[in-house]
């Protein structure tokens, strides 16, 4: 196991920057989840961890030991891929003994590490059978136990449950999760699904445009976002924001709602603000805001409803069970407690 340092770290493609001066730090067997939109440059970060991609700025460190020149086969790392990559032509043995082969590791030596790996992933009865014989989800897990039987320092994971159906996904990360638990081996994961961030990690680094817009465990994130682009990535449903400014004690949209400020904190505001309240943090309150309702969605374990609002559309999901239809009037109220406040020029969030 080992420390991966990222100081400081740019690269461009051509004269195009896609990574802007990234900082990370992850510590000796977290697991830390890179999460963001296509193209923020979490997977080129990834590359560059396994020595996949150069480095034009900054140093990346594993284990201490700065790694910017290391060919990725001294690295001492292990890396799943989102396609698999296995070798069609060998059995499930010899696709997760190949590193140790090529090492001229002795048979037994492989036997006992495929063994060792392939217990830990339950393919103890699928060691003779090829790829093609196999399902999604068994694919992934012999691409897992490849890695498993290199005993690296550093697992790192590129988006490697994209290609399965939403059950399995969900079987998969839990699997993935526990097989960290077990091992203890400093994992790097990156995916673009924030609920995968979310369940998985020990901390997330949500980045955009090729910068880290924050980096810290999942419910920080949460419940205090840093800026409008993490408030309205992580969190599903997303967050509503409403525009408008503080006025008398409360937050008034252009249609003249009233909504409650934050209790806490007596700080300047400016007066042009974007206020942001989770669909969850929303409760049915006879005495409460009136909107309209647009569309009834019930899911089972709760309903969601999209509003309007004057001009502006929300979404609320109330644990309850709502007999409303279009049109008719639902008033809402806000927690104050769980209220986030933005500045409008900049996006920061403005601490309560």
């Amino acid at each position: 196991m080992a420390t991966v340092e990222v100081t400081g770290v740019t690269k461009f493609f051509g004269s195009t920057q896609v990574l802007k001066d990234v900082y990370v730090s992850i510590a000796d067997g977290e697991f830390v989840v890179l999460v963001g939109p296509s193209g923020c440059g979490k997977s080129t970060l990834l590359r560059m961890i396994a020595g996949l991609e150069n480095i034009t700025g900054g140093t990346i460190s594993i284990g201490g030991r700065v790694v910017n020149t290391v060919p990725p086969k001294d690295r001492d790392i292990a890396m799943v891929f989102q396609n698999y990559a296995l070798y069609p032509h060998m059995t499930v043995f010899d696709n997760m003994a190949f590193s140790l082969k090529l090492a001229n590791a002795p048979q037994s030596v492989m036997e006992d590490e495929v063994g060792r790996a392939a217990k830990i992933l339950g393919l103890g009865q699928l060691l003779h059978r090829y790829p093609r014989q196999l399902s999604g989800g068994q694919r992934q897990r012999v691409a897992m136990g490849r890695a498993i039987v290199r005993n690296p320092q550093v697992f790192l994971f590129d988006e490697p449950l994209s290609n399965l159906d939403a059950k399995l996904r969900v079987q998969m990360r839990a699997e993935i999760k526990e097989l960290h638990e077990r091992l203890k081996v400093t994992t790097v994961y990156v995916t673009h699904d924030q609920i995968e961030a979310m369940t998985m990690a020990d901390k997330i680094v949500v980045m955009n445009h090729g910068v880290v817009e924050q980096f810290g465990a999942p419910l920080d994130l949460y419940d205090r976002p840093n800026n409008l682009f993490v408030a309205g990535f992580i969190g599903s449903p997303a967050m509503n924001m409403l525009e408008g400014r503080i006025e008398d004690g409360a937050f008034r949209t252009p249609d003249g709602a009233a909504w409650p400020l934050p209790p806490n904190g007596t700080g300047e505001r400016p007066a042009e603000v974007i206020y942001g309240i989770r669909p969850e943090h929303l409760r049915l309150d006879p005495d409460g805001i009136r909107t309209t309702v647009q569309v009834v969605e019930p899911t089972g374990s709760e309903t969601q409803v999209v509003l309007r609002c004057g001009e502006t559309a929300m979404l609320g999901a109330f644990r309850e069970r709502v007999s409303a239809r279009h049109g008719d009037v639902l008033p809402v109220m806000p927690d104050p407690a769980l209220v986030h406040l933005f500045d409008r020029q900049t996006g920061r969030r403005i601490s309560a």
